[in-house]
């Protein structure tokens, strides 16, 4: 689990160490746009990715903190929590904008997904135990 949360802060901070890749995902799907507009997405985008980090972090935490405690519903947590996160990446990966190409750059939404791989190892080793 602390590799997940581990994963989850590094997918977390890609977008902030290297905003060209979203910078030039937005430029590619809306080439007519100033690059005042451009940076305003990409903050609308950097805001979102990081909201969406920090819940992650949060639930990770939780779940670590549950199974430590021993609490019988960690594993509907985990599951929960795996669930969600997979709906996320899911739609950061899928989800097209007005342009016609996905909104999100596709490196950033598989950077979503690489959390759940652990996520979803703590999933099947809590149900075994």
């Amino acid at each position: 689990m602390y590799a997940g949360a581990g994963l989850t802060a590094i997918a977390a901070l890609v977008p902030f160490l290297d905003r060209a890749v979203l910078a030039d995902h937005v430029r590619a799907g809306y080439p007519g746009y100033a690059p005042d507009a451009v940076d305003a997405a990409v903050t609308a985008y950097l805001v979102i990715l990081a909201v969406v980090g920090a819940l992650g972090l949060l639930g990770w935490t939780g779940t670590i903190w549950a199974t430590h405690a021993g609490k019988r519903w960690a594993t509907w947590l985990a599951t929960a929590l795996l669930t969600l996160g997979l709906c996320v990446a899911i739609a950061a990966l899928t989800i097209r904008d007005t342009s016609g190409d996905v909104g999100l750059a596709p490196l950033l939404g598989w950077l979503l997904v690489v959390p759940c791989v652990p996520g979803l190892a703590a999933v099947v080793l809590s149900r075994r135990v």
